[in-house]
């Protein structure tokens, strides 16, 4: 009896070992390289208060505004309104960052949310750049604590440093009120980010993010994952380039309306983590120093 469980010990661990290096293969065939930073003619510019084009700015130009604030947006019509209006309310009381306030740029193909803030990203003219999801789910004044978390990591090796808003500390409160299944999802997920990708930070899907201009273009040039994991292998190349990230609670509350089905979502995001850590590991996906974009 102990014989034939040591053999079938044995033929477990040499299956998962193949079948791992099978999905080593599969990631590495895949992969694609480094996306183009390509921008097609509509892209390249905006709608002034005139009705008028204006080439946008570049994010590899110096700034010349404090702070830029970057919203993907697909399908937000009923969402947006309400988190514009309590974005722009508080930047006017500021008073900071001046009359021109809203840009819009119409990609003219769906890239994924990553791929959409990218194209923010590079558009953007100021000095930080935060990042912000189009629900209102944050309280926009909690940038002032994604300031405060920034500050707090000076000096900035390379005037590089992220601010990363979390929900962390709500997550008994999240518990009672989810199924036991989004529970173990939950837990699931939280485990493989830890394990393949990113050390130390407990919510790295909070949309919520301050970057200072430097780190913006260094992590979102190297970028590969456009869609719903982008958020950690932004952070798992901010680790790799040793750029300081502070992590901190920040207001939330749950807005209806998200586009994430639990289940087939949570398994997307799986695979993304694993094909993340694989194509890394086997060379497929390499970093580079920043790219511009053409």
């Amino acid at each position: 009896m102990a014989l034939l469980l040591l053999q079938l010990a044995v033929l477990g661990a040499a299956l998962a070992a193949a079948a791992l290096v099978l999905i080593s293969v599969v990631a590495f065939i895949t992969a694609t390289k480094m996306p183009a930073l390509h921008r097609h003619e509509e892209e390249k510019v905006f709608l002034n208060a005139k009705g008028q084009k204006e080439t946008l700015p570049s994010i590899w130009d110096l700034p010349t505004k404090q702070l830029s604030v970057v919203v993907p947006s697909y399908n937000e019509e009923k969402r947006l309104p309400v988190m514009m209006d309590e974005a722009l309310s508080y930047l006017e009381k500021r008073q900071k960052y001046g009359s021109d306030k809203v840009r819009v740029i119409t990609l003219v193909k769906n890239r994924g949310k990553g791929g959409a803030i990218r194209m923010g990203i590079f558009s953007s003219r100021g000095e930080k750049i935060l990042m912000a999801d189009a629900d209102g789910a944050t309280k926009f004044p909690d940038v002032e604590k994604l300031e405060k978390g920034l500050n707090d990591l000076q000096p900035w090796p390379n005037q590089m440093a992220i601010a990363c808003g979390s929900r962390a500390h709500l997550e008994k409160e999240s518990i009672a009120q989810r199924s036991y299944f989004r529970t173990l999802l939950m837990y699931g997920f939280h485990f493989l980010v830890w394990f393949l990708c990113v050390k130390g930070i407990r919510d790295t899907q909070c949309g919520f993010k301050l970057f200072t201009r430097e780190a913006a273009s260094q992590t979102f040039s190297s970028l590969h994952v456009e869609r719903w994991a982008f958020d950690v292998e932004l952070l798992y190349i901010a680790q790799c380039f040793k750029i300081p990230i502070a992590e901190i609670a920040v207001n939330w509350t749950e807005i209806e309306g998200s586009k994430l089905v639990p289940f087939w979502s949570w398994l997307q995001m799986g695979k993304d983590l694993l094909f993340i850590r694989l194509r890394y590991m086997t060379g497929a996906w390499r970093l580079e120093q920043t790219r511009k974009m053409n």
